[in-house]
């Protein structure tokens, strides 16, 4: 994430209004802007893979699966950010169309540059959704996914899915062999 600071507070409306212009995505952090990298190959890959996976699963269910131009709105913690996969099951979420509130499932696809943050500070920020059930972290550089999952005492608890496993993901009923989420990733499976 490169940073395009401004030492003024930008509200989220001149924010919204900024991104339906720019040519470049930026996400939103508490009055700051910061503009948003390209990601490599694998990373492409794999968020798109998952993607169509989740699209098919969640045809005509009710649930939307939105790939990573789609943003979500935390209005708790002030911030737009766009996950490189969500699903939203909510009806609140039919309008507006340039960004949903109410995310069942939010998907990262780990970067170097962004990797602490994903796991930090936007996973706090992530945490205040009341309506997300699962936060899943998803390594470019190993065969790796990790399923945050909040339980019935609102806890957030780590799932680990390798090579053999096949991921589970409760927030929609869905599982895929680890393979279809790595399929032509080079070199890792």
């Amino acid at each position: 994430m490169v940073v395009s600071k401004d030492y003024f507070y930008i509200s989220p409306e001149d924010y919204l209004e900024g991104e339906k212009m720019s040519p470049i995505k930026h996400e939103y952090i508490r009055g700051e802007i910061y503009a948003m990298a390209g990601g490599s190959d694998a990373h492409a890959t794999i968020g798109g893979n998952l993607f169509a996976l989740l699209r098919n699963h969640v045809r005509g269910s009710g649930c939307r699966a939105y790939a990573s131009d789609m943003k979500v709105r935390i209005e708790a913690a002030n911030c737009f950010y766009y996950p490189d996969v969500m699903v939203t099951c909510d009806e609140r979420d039919r309008t507006p169309d340039d960004f949903k509130c109410y995310p069942r499932l939010i998907v990262e696809v780990l970067s170097p540059s962004t990797e602490a943050f994903n796991r930090g500070g936007k996973f706090a920020d992530y945490r205040t959704i009341e309506t997300l059930q699962e936060y899943v972290l998803i390594s470019q550089d190993q065969v790796n996914v990790e399923c945050f999952r909040r339980n019935d005492q609102g806890r957030w608890v780590l799932y680990t899915y390798s090579t053999e496993d096949d991921v589970c993901l409760e927030s929609i009923n869905f599982s895929t062999p680890m393979t279809n989420i790595y399929e032509d990733v080079a070199g890792l499976i």
